[in-house]
C-alpha cells in the first residue's frame, strides 16, 4: 500500500499536523488521518534521535511501524532543524517493509483470456450437474444435533 504521510508546521500557533494519506485505487490518493501535536515537542524529540521521536509521534490512533518510523525520522530531520520551511511530504510503500519483494506486476502479454478459459466442461454440463442433486434439504427436522439448540 503506498502511504503519503504530509507533515505541516504551523509556526503561529505552535502545532504540528500530520496527515496520513493512502492510494486507494490506482492514482486515488485519500487522507485517512490527521494528527495534531505539540510542535516543540516533536522539534525536540527529534533532536533527541529515533527512539525519543517514535515515542512523541505515537499515539493510539497514529501508530506507524517501525520501519515507516524510520523512514520519516530520517526524512524529517532536516525539516525540523529548518524552521521556515512548514510542508513536507515523506512517501512510503510498504512494500519496502519486505527486503527482496518487488510489487507484482502483470505482464504485458499475458492475455487475461487464456487464464479465464473453461476447463472443458461445457456449459450444458455444469446446469446437468447443478440439477443432478436433489431438491431435499440436507437437514432433518428430527436431526438434534448441537446447532439447533
Amino acid at each position: 500500500m503506498k502511504q503519503k504521510i504530509r507533515f505541516e508546521k504551523n509556526i503561529k500557533d505552535g502545532i504540528l499536523t500530520i496527515l496520513e494519506s493512502s492510494e486507494v485505487d490506482p492514482g486515488v490518493v485519500m487522507v485517512l488521518h490527521e494528527e495534531e501535536y505539540d510542535l516543540a515537542e516533536i522539534i525536540q524529540a527529534s533532536k533527541e534521535g529515533l527512539t525519543q521521536f517514535m515515542a512523541a509521534l505515537r499515539k493510539r490512533s497514529f501508530f506507524p511501524a517501525r520501519d515507516m518510523m524510520e523512514k520519516l525520522y530520517n526524512g524529517s530531520l532536516a525539516f525540523f532543524k529548518d524552521a521556515a520551511e512548514e510542508k513536507l511530504i515523506i512517501e512510503y510503500n510498504d512494500i519496502e517493509a519486505v527486503p527482496g519483494e518487488e510489487a507484482f506486476h502483470l505482464e504485458d502479454d499475458v492475455e487475461l483470456d487464456a487464464l479465464l478459459e473453461e476447463d472443458g466442461d461445457s456449459k450444458e454440463d455444469e446446469m446437468k450437474e447443478i440439477d443432478s442433486g436433489g431438491d431435499d434439504p440436507a437437514f432433518k427436522p428430527e436431526d438434534i444435533s448441537e446447532h439447533e439448540n
